[in-house]
């Protein structure tokens, strides 16, 4: 948790809080997409997370990428900005957070995925059928098929 989300926290408590976030939505040459496995090693989605304050989306996703799976990326475009219900959760500490994400399509310009072990214990390289056998948080039904879509008209030739 940001310090600054800290800060929120210590004066809201568990009432829900509607965060900005930015995922990043990284493919490879044969057009498979990065997933993640998360901190509680039940959901896959694509990695990512909080937005600062005064920084930019497009940069947190980076920033995020780095941090999470120690990949330099580059953000090449937005697909899309979404929320609503399936991207409500409440984590076991009872924190009610409602997400809104900037989802870009990445590319990596550097390195290999390493999962940081704190937030990501396990990542995989995924085709759009792959990613349907997968359990996956409630959002990414709605978002991935945007960012293969994406992939095909921007990147696959």
């Amino acid at each position: 948790m940001s310090p600054f989300l800290a800060r929120l926290r210590e004066k809201v408590g568990t009432d829900l809080l509607m965060l900005p976030s930015a995922a990043g939505f990284v493919f490879d040459d044969a057009g498979r997409l990065l997933v993640a496995l998360h901190g509680d090693g039940k959901l896959w989605a694509a990695p990512g997370g909080g937005i600062d304050p005064d920084e930019r989306p497009a940069e947190a996703v980076v920033r995020e990428l780095r941090e999470e799976l120690g990949l330099e990326t580059e953000a090449r475009g937005l697909i899309g900005v979404y929320g609503g219900p399936e991207f409500r959760t409440v984590y076991p500490n009872g924190h009610q957070v409602g997400y809104v994400i900037a989802a870009y399509a990445c590319a990596v310009v550097a390195g290999r995925p390493e999962p940081d072990r704190v937030e990501i214990n396990d990542y995989r390289w995924v085709s759009e059928e792959e990613l349907a056998t997968l359990k996956t948080t409630p959002w990414t039904p709605l978002v991935a098929p945007e960012a293969f879509a994406w992939w095909r008209e921007h990147v696959r030739r």
